[in-house]
């Protein structure tokens, strides 16, 4: 049984959800997964907001503005009367849902409510669409089986147990429509899922039912091997290992939430990302195995901030580099690049919302320099082979533009670099010539 995604974008409007059958087999068994139609959840974050600002009269404006929305995609929809109006019963609960909100004391609960409803609507409409045109379809509520624990982290084993009995209650049934990234937590209360999203939800579902294969179906076919934003005539990479597609997403590859995929990659399950726009074309594969002797792709992450840290009671000095982790942990602030010497370390975040309280705490270790406006310049391949002198190559490739850090050896498929973002540009044409 496989498992299919469909983002935002896929089911952006009637005429794209129609199109999903050139792409779903309802002859092959398969679990549909899919996000709300694109720009929905933005609308719904915006009525959230005014909710929380306690601005009623604002919210109400905004949720009969994405009322009327609906109200002109179900006409174009549906083409029977019976389907037509069961659609409008749909849209009418769930957005006398949203309005209903403003009679209660709004707290983050409702707002997590408000951000389900994107799911919900574009998975009741997708199916009552298939009833119209007489697919069999099962609707299953991700909120009967999407479950995270005390600590916000899904629990695969409970999507087994109440996942499977759904499934096998319809054995004469192909098509089974679910939705992206709402569940419940731990006090059964409406959550979602935040890292991936959709993406998350369908990776779990194919670990909880051990699924032949997870697609991914975006507007792009699959990751390219450097940033056709800003490099020309790049190529989509036909194979990853799940490492090497965690490397590229965590350094700036959008296509993929770094995290959204471990649940597959645990249970050895392989992810295909696929574009809707050209469902021929032949995307990318991630599994467990990695292809050898080869540079994969070039990633960039801008924002980076480098934190230097010199002392000269660092030399020799046990627990130094503890004591210095241990402030960005209180600020619950991640690092991305380390590197050391006797005398210093220089690390770089992503997230200065706590800059200032992190540098003045510190600053009881030492002098501390502060650079903004870099970018992180990941190079991914297989960097183990050394006599393949990759690592030169890279280096050679970039030897006229200021390196602010380097960090190499950490990982067997990755080299990072750090240069200001002015630089960004040329790094990545620069490297895109000399490697592919």
């Amino acid at each position: 049984m496989k498992v299919l995604k469909f983002g935002g974008t896929s089911v952006g409007s009637p005429a794209r959800m129609k199109k999903l059958l050139d792409i779903i087999n309802p002859q092959e068994r398969q679990i549909v997964v899919l996000s709300a139609m694109s720009g929905t959840t933005n609308n719904l974050v915006e009525i959230g907001q005014a909710y929380l600002a306690g601005d009623k009269a604002k919210a109400a404006n905004l949720i009969q503005i994405l009322k009327e929305k609906y109200e002109g995609i179900i006409k174009e929809l549906y083409s029977k009367d019976e389907f037509y109006e069961q659609a409008k019963g749909v849209i009418d609960h769930h957005f006398g849902l949203l309005s209903s909100l403003a009679n209660d004391l709004f707290t983050t609960i409702e707002d997590k409510i408000i951000l389900a409803q994107g799911e919900l609507l574009s998975t009741t409409l997708y199916h009552i669409y298939l009833k119209e045109i007489g697919v069999p379809s099962v609707l299953l509520p991700a909120l009967d089986f999407m479950k995270t624990d005390e600590d916000s982290e899904p629990v695969v084993d409970y999507i087994t147990s109440h996942l499977t009995p759904r499934l096998d209650k319809h054995p004469e049934v192909n098509l089974f429509i679910t939705q992206g990234f709402i569940c419940r937590n731990s006090f059964g209360e409406i959550d979602n899922l935040r890292r991936g999203g959709s993406d998350y939800t369908a990776s779990l579902i194919g670990a909880g039912i051990r699924s032949e294969e997870v697609q991914i179906w975006t507007d792009i076919d699959g990751m390219h091997n450097n940033d056709p934003r800003i490099v020309s005539n790049t190529k989509p990479i036909a194979q990853l290992s799940f490492d090497e597609a965690a490397e590229l997403a965590y350094f700036g590859a959008k296509i993929l939430h770094p995290q959204s995929v471990f649940p597959a990659q645990k249970y050895k399950i392989p992810v295909r990302l696929l574009n809707t726009m050209d469902p021929q074309a032949a995307g990318t594969l991630i599994t467990n195995t990695s292809e050898k002797d080869k540079i994969k792709s070039i990633a960039a992450k801008d924002d980076i901030t480098a934190i230097k840290i010199h002392s000269s009671r660092m030399l020799l000095a046990h627990g130094f580099l503890r004591r210095v982790f241990e402030v960005f942990e209180r600020y619950r602030t991640s690092i991305d690049m380390i590197t050391t010497s006797e005398v210093a370390v220089s690390l770089t975040i992503d997230d200065t919302t706590y800059l200032g309280e992190i540098t003045k705490e510190l600053a009881a270790f030492g002098t501390v320099e502060v650079d903004v406006n870099h970018t992180i310049i990941c190079v991914v391949g297989d960097f183990a082979a050394e006599k393949n002198g990759y690592a030169a190559r890279v280096l050679d490739a970039i030897k006229h533009v200021p390196v602010r850090m380097i960090s190499y050896g950490g990982s067997d498929h990755n080299l990072s670099l750090l240069v200001k973002t002015e630089e960004k540009t040329e790094v990545l044409r620069s490297l895109h010539s000399r490697l592919f």
